[in-house]
């Protein structure tokens, strides 16, 4: 498998690499990240598929609901929670062609 955009970026930067490993040891260690690894991983356990390898993990579908998801469609998944709208801009905002000028 080739390695993605970011995992060349990272491997060709080694300075920009220690900073981010440092970054997320640091976010990793947050209560909030704590709490939200505890759940997953209680969510995971409950769902009967923690550390079975079946290749199946917990989506989060919002107000703590998990559904059961193979780990490649979660991790790509663009789910309608508030914080994936927000991220991804409102319906047609600014999407109307703005760098093609049409060679003019």
């Amino acid at each position: 498998m080739a390695l993605s955009r970011t995992a060349k970026f990272y491997r060709d930067n080694p300075d920009a690499r220690a900073k981010h490993r440092k970054y997320q040891g640091e976010y990793n260690k947050k209560r909030k990240s704590i709490k939200q690894r505890v759940a997953d991983n209680r969510a995971n356990r409950e769902k009967g598929t923690y550390g079975n390898y079946d290749g199946l993990d917990v989506s989060h579908k919002g107000k703590g609901r998990y559904v059961l998801e193979t780990a490649k469609k979660n991790r790509g998944s663009k789910t309608n929670t508030a914080g994936d709208r927000r991220a991804r801009g409102k319906k047609g905002k600014g999407r109307k062609n703005k760098g093609n000028t049409g060679g003019n």
